[in-house]
């Protein structure tokens, strides 16, 4: 029997809204520590919020490429993953994982076949891979955009290969989306939301019953 899929809503700044993700059913909840995200997350919150979840759900901080001090402050926090969403090497990735001592995911953006050739690079370095769609030239972000990416890219993948699957996932696309690339696991952030970092209850039910459908 496969594994069951993992579902994880990132972008969480609330209590109220850890509480929905938990309620609805998720594995995962994200938060960001990334000044320029709408779904920012600063370092006088973020310890109640792992805190609130610990023992609950698995927890993931999202940084892009912090230094080593932002990894050691945040490792001191204790979640169960530390996401890397930014150009870090895969030497890079390695050297945060051994530092911080928690498990890491990676997220790998996708928006061609050359793309799709770098994947691999991170398979010995993360703990899990996380696929998400490119940004566009000059974007101020590297994620959480709402953008799809042409999930048939994928194909060249070696199949033994598992990872997580995030851009653009909606309540309305995410069942399709798991048929074709048959992902280990989901993540959704801009989906779920009513305007930007703003998490609607509604959206979140609504994926969760979606991807769990499948």
């Amino acid at each position: 029997m496969a594994d069951p899929l993992i579902v994880k809503i990132c972008g969480i700044k609330s209590e109220q809204m850890l509480e929905t993700a938990i309620s609805a059913g998720a594995d995962m909840v994200g938060f960001v520590h990334f000044v320029r995200s709408p779904r920012h997350v600063d370092l006088d919150l973020l310890p109640a919020l792992i805190s609130a979840a610990r023992g609950r759900i698995e927890t993931c901080v999202l940084l892009v490429n912090p230094d080593n001090s932002t990894v050691m402050e945040i490792a001191a926090l204790s979640p169960d993953w530390i996401q890397l969403h930014g150009p870090e090497t895969p030497h890079r990735v390695g050297a945060i994982r051994d530092e911080a001592g928690i498990a890491i995911m990676k997220a790998v953006p996708v928006g061609s076949a050359e793309d799709v050739g770098q994947i691999a690079q991170f398979a010995d370095v993360a703990d899990r891979i996380l696929l998400d769609a490119k940004p566009p030239k000059g974007a101020d972000r590297p994620g959480g955009l709402g953008h799809t990416f042409d999930w048939g890219l994928l194909k060249a993948l070696d199949p033994a290969l598992s990872f997580m699957l995030s851009g653009g996932l909606t309540p309305e696309n995410v069942g399709e989306a798991i048929s074709l690339v048959q992902p280990m696991g989901v993540d959704v952030s801009s989906g779920v939301e009513r305007g930007p970092g703003i998490k609607d209850v509604g959206l979140i039910r609504a994926f969760m019953k979606a991807a769990r459908a499948v």
